[in-house]
Formats: C-alpha cells, structure tokens, sequence
C-alpha cells in the first residue's frame, strides 16, 4: 500500500528538530476501496519509525517494528483492534459528512487524520492533530486553546461545529493528546529501548550545481539515526537561510537523511561551510565547502610539486649510474 501525497507530507514536515522522542497515528479512510487502498487503515510511528498498522481488510493491528513482536500481552492487541475499529467507524462516518456537505455523491473522496505527541528531553511535550480531505490540508487543532481552526474556507462548518459547547472535539483532543499519547509513548520507548537509543553518526558531503546560471550549494547528510537532526549554512560562521525546506527522508536501513540547499553568487561561493548537529556527536560536525576551481587549482600544484620531485629523482638517477655512488653522496652533502 503507498501512502498519498499529504500523508507523506505530513510523515516527513511536522516534526522539527528536537530532542527527544515522538509518537504518531496516521488514518486515511476512501469512499471506496481502490487505488491498492483499504477502506480504512492506521499506521503508528514511534521517531519515525513504524511500529503497528491496522486496515479494515485486516481487521486486527499487527505489530511491524521487530520490538513490537516481543509485546506478548493479548489485550493490548485486543484493546488496540478495538480502538481502530472505533477510528474506523468514525472516519467513515465523517468521509458520508463530508460527501453530502459538498454535494459529492459519487467519485473517489480521501480522508486523512494525524495525530500525535513529543516528548521532548527538557520534560516539555508538544501535541498534534490534523485533518486533510481530498489530498488538502482542511483543519486542525490549536493545542494552546483546544480548538481547530479551518484551513480552508471548506472547512468552516464542520469547525464550528466540533468547537461547540455541545461537542467540544478540540478539548477532548487536546486531553488525550497531553496525558494517554504521552503515557503510551513512555511505553514505547520501553519497549524498544535497545533500538530508539542507538546513534549512528552521519556522513556529510558538500557540492555546487549550477542551474540556469544560478549556484546552488547543496549539504547531503545520510546515514544517521535517531531522526532529530539540525543542518546549517554558515558564511565565516554566519548563519545563511536555507533555499529549500529542511524534509528528513528515510533510509531502507533505518537510518535517515536530509539535503540542505542554499543559492549564492558564482562569485561568493568561497567562505561556505555546512554545520552539522545531532546525537552523535560530541561537537559539531562542520565540513567546508571548496569550490571546483579551488580544487582543481590544488590539484594543478600538487601535479606541477609531483613532477618536480619526479625530474629531479630521475636526474639523481642518471648521475648515479654515469658517475657512480661516491659522487651521489658528494652531491648530498655539498
């Protein structure tokens, strides 16, 4: 089954750099069955990584992370099927809310919801819950105040309608969210301790490309694990803004990866240098950018250095068989 389009924008954007650990639920619910897609299913994500998954082809959450396999407990899988089997019911219910609301009787309608909780190391926890329909961003929860506010004039009705004292949606949300997400995560990361704590450094390589007589420099950072990870430009150790946003991407191997990219003058490439901060280090990796010509230019010296050494090695060669050794040692010394 692939993921849509919001639902990968969704995996890859909302969780900024920290440290710490988080846990995510990701819904998406079809009108009808096509497309390889369930009617229903729900994926959770502890740091990004996958850890269950539930479909109502299925009809049962089975574990997918190798850690969550040791969790022999029967009821809570019985208790976790029971819970999606509820999100099933109501996401359903909302897709027929929605259909009607737009006047959309037939045709292939998505409905997507996020939810989730950090737990950062300083003790502090920030929450999340969003909603997307047919591939677009409609509404979601402000933790502070514990409503949802539209993200597109569509969705004004049905805001209003779980802000009301009769419901109070966002409310409701925003307690699950700060106790029993938190709570659930604190188990997680229990469970997978051995595989959540481990740190593998990143590799890093810096290059320019020009495209349409612009300089772009990129800054490749793959390789490391856990996730949180923060890349910088720096000019003579001044921060530079990025050109492009900072998406973290997984490796099939578990670990991750994320290009920075920023665009300068043909001219001030020099001075450049890519900063790199994660769990793995002790200090900051930075790792300086050279220019092509600049390196061409060493490599120009270092060869004209190498045939230096070389021609005069050959004409010491020479002497030595016309002249024999004795002269050689004579010409050493003076």
């Amino acid at each position: 089954m692939r993921a849509p389009l919001l639902l990968l924008l969704l995996i890859v954007g909302l969780s900024g750099v920290f440290s710490g650990h988080s846990l995510h639920f990701y819904e998406t619910t079809v009108s009808v069955p096509g497309h390889g897609l369930p009617k229903y299913s729900e994926v959770g994500y502890v740091d990004g990584i996958e850890i269950t998954r539930y479909s109502s082809d299925v009809g049962q959450v089975v574990p997918v992370a190798p850690w969550m396999k040791k969790v022999e407990d029967p009821e809570y899988w019985e208790s976790q099927t029971h819970r999606c089997k509820v999100n099933e019911a109501i996401s359903r219910h909302e897709v027929k809310v929605l259909m009607n609301r737009f006047n959309q009787t037939t045709g292939f309608r998505y409905y997507q919801f996020m939810c989730g909780c950090e737990l950062r190391d300083d003790g502090s926890i920030r929450v999340y819950d969003q909603l997307g329909y047919d591939m677009k961003d409609f509404l979601a929860l402000d933790p502070e105040r514990g409503v949802y506010y539209p993200l597109t004039d569509q969705a004004q009705a049905t805001t209003q309608q779980w802000n009301s004292p009769e419901e109070q949606a966002g409310k409701r949300w925003k307690n699950y969210l700060e106790t029993e997400c938190i709570d659930w995560l604190k188990k997680y990361i229990e469970y997978g301790k051995e595989e959540l704590e481990r740190r593998v450094r990143p590799e890093v390589k810096v290059s320019e490309q020009n495209v349409n007589g612009v300089t772009k420099l990129h800054c490749q950072v793959y390789g490391f694990y856990p996730r949180d990870v923060d890349v910088k430009w720096q000019k003579n150790g001044i921060d530079v803004p990025s050109y492009e946003a900072k998406h973290v991407f997984p490796n099939s191997d578990g670990t991750y990866q994320i290009r920075v990219t920023m665009e300068v003058p043909a001219e001030d490439r020099e001075g450049h240098s890519c900063h790199v901060d994660h769990a793995s280090l002790d200090q900051t990796l930075t790792v300086k950018f050279e220019s092509q010509s600049s390196s061409n230019t060493l490599w120009i010296v270092i060869g004209v250095v190498l045939a230096g050494v070389i021609t005069i090695a050959a004409v010491l060669f020479i002497v030595w068989k016309r002249s024999g050794k004795r002269h050689i040692l004579y010409f050493w010394n003076g």
